[in-house]
């Protein structure tokens, strides 16, 4: 069985990372798909582009050819205004009485 899985960047590669944290000696750590790589000059939470400069199979490392702006966060959920919720027409009130009654027959 072969446990060793394929490495997911090349040398010469160009990606866009967020650096996660900065390691023991001081280079930036990100991941691309899950694969672990160090980039000098940058501190934790800068957004660069990045080309990938030697690979092993364990790690990689990089050098920053930009820093970018920081996306913006995604959201999972829409953000509807009190005045939005109030406008809508599609979705009927609903009232609801507080019982103990869960809808066993007796």
């Amino acid at each position: 069985m072969n446990t060793e899985r394929e490495v997911p960047v090349r040398v010469g590669d160009i990606h866009e990372v967020l650096i996660d944290s900065v390691g023991g000696k001081g280079d930036g750590v990100a991941k691309v798909r899950g694969f672990v790589i160090f980039v000098p000059n940058v501190k934790k939470g800068d957004y660069v582009k990045i080309k990938i400069t030697k690979v092993l199979p364990s790690v990689g490392f990089a050098e920053v050819v930009e820093k970018l702006e920081k996306p913006a966060p995604r959201q999972r959920f829409a953000t509807v205004s009190k005045e939005e919720m109030d406008q809508r027409q599609d979705v009927p009130d609903q009232h609801y009485e507080d019982t103990e009654d869960f809808g066993d027959e007796k």
